[in-house]
């Protein structure tokens, strides 16, 4: 039968599902109306991704252990409205005749910042509202939403792009936000009270604090530098495959959103094996043996063929890559949980998230100058090779979480 996590995890996993959806619908909306609608060149799509991750990044350092010391329903309620006004800013200077690249560079500041917070907040506020048993379940229930949403959302949206051109999947996104708002709200009761501060002003220690528990913990210490790497890479060639795909190959925007939107079922696929291969052959055996797979499919991506054959061939490569990525994120995630102590979780989400955002922005910086000077495909098949050597970063032994860690609130 299907576990039950209770009312109040129904109401978040509700909210995120809500927003994935906005979110999945908008799959690469600012590259395409970058593309599209402002004809940029290859250097400026990267750059866009690049900038908004990197001062997104810059921005949210301060804001972790102001999290931390903060109720957490507010504060995501708060970043799901900041990420709403700020889309609805880009189609309504669009209907203006007034949208430019600089805009979606700052929508995408914004964006980035509130994504940093509210994800902080929400890692936080889950291990308020599960039992440590159960964490593997909420992340894995998270993760399938999240295939789920990117399987359907890309062609969905796709084709409203085709239809209604690429402004329409912003709107969307934007009030999948105000839908999310309304569901962390909905959850109700009282929030447990966060750890009193230890004075007024944020000090350079507790800014600190989620890096120096990462790092002084030597299997977090190996995962922090394994998932920072492969996110990174696997982002910055997000936009070299775009440009790849639809300028040089001419892929139609429906065909871009069918590729990137049917392998997601592998993703709900892996994100339902999470648990009971967990169970069956332990946690760090899983973690060893999905991480590894999933750094052997992005090489690919560098020798896609032109014509409908280049079309099943990425849905093969991102099928691969997906239904790993399903199985290993959720255990992954629940492992990072249960070794982070209750009243640092949102400062070590924090630095973890911020360290994830730089450094996809700087690698999709040095991928869109590699592209400039050599060629998407080049750049992309770097990538690939880099990602081949990520499985020694996995860690090699198993450590149980302390006592003091594994308490929560729930």
């Amino acid at each position: 039968m299907r576990r039950s996590l209770g009312r109040e995890f129904g109401w978040l996993w509700a909210a995120y599902a809500a927003s994935t959806i906005g979110t999945r619908l908008a799959f690469d909306a600012f590259t395409l109306i970058a593309v599209l609608v402002l004809h940029s060149s290859t250097a400026q799509v990267s750059a866009l991704a690049a900038a908004g991750l990197a001062v997104g990044a810059l921005i949210a350092v301060p804001l972790g252990p102001w999290v931390e010391f903060r109720r957490k329903r507010p504060v995501m309620i708060g970043m799901d409205l900041v990420r709403f006004v700020a889309l609805l800013s880009v189609p309504a200077a669009h209907l203006l005749g007034v949208l430019t690249f600089a805009q979606l560079v700052v929508v995408s500041v914004l964006a980035a910042s509130a994504n940093i917070v509210f994800s902080s907040a929400g890692g936080a506020y889950l291990k308020t509202l599960v039992k440590p048993e159960d964490l593997v379940v909420a992340t894995g229930r998270f993760e399938a939403t999240q295939w789920t949403a990117t399987a359907l959302g890309p062609p969905l949206g796709g084709a409203a792009i085709g239809m209604f051109g690429p402004l329409t999947t912003v709107l969307l996104d934007a009030a999948s936000y105000l839908l999310s708002a309304l569901g962390v709200r909905a959850i109700g009761g009282r929030e447990p009270a966060p750890r009193a501060r230890r004075a007024e002003r944020i000090g350079a220690g507790e800014v600190l604090e989620g890096w120096r528990h990462i790092l002084r913990h030597p299997q977090l210490r190996l995962l922090f530098f394994n998932t920072t790497l492969v996110n990174g890479l696997i982002m910055a060639t997000s936009p070299l495959v775009a440009v790849l795909l639809l300028r040089d190959l001419g892929f139609e925007p429906w065909q871009y959103g069918l590729a990137f939107g049917v392998p997601c079922i592998g993703g709900l696929i892996g994100s339902r094996l999470a648990q009971p291969l967990q169970a069956r052959f332990g946690q760090h055996r899983v973690l060893l043996i999905s991480g590894a797979l999933r750094a052997c499919w992005s090489i690919g991506l560098a020798f896609v063929p032109p014509g409908p054959w280049g079309l099943v061939f990425v849905i093969l490569i991102e099928f691969g890559l997906i239904t790993s990525s399903g199985v290993f994120t959720p255990v992954y995630a629940a492992y990072r949980l249960e070794h982070t102590a209750p009243d640092r979780i949102a400062r070590t989400l924090s630095a973890w998230s911020i360290t994830s955002n730089a450094s996809i922005a700087a690698l999709t910086a040095c991928g869109g100058l590699l592209a400039a000077i050599t060629g998407p495909r080049i750049a992309v098949g770097v990538a690939g090779v880099l990602i081949l050597c990520t499985p020694f970063l996995l860690p090699r032994s198993e450590v149980k979480p302390s006592s003091d860690v594994v308490a929560s609130g729930s």
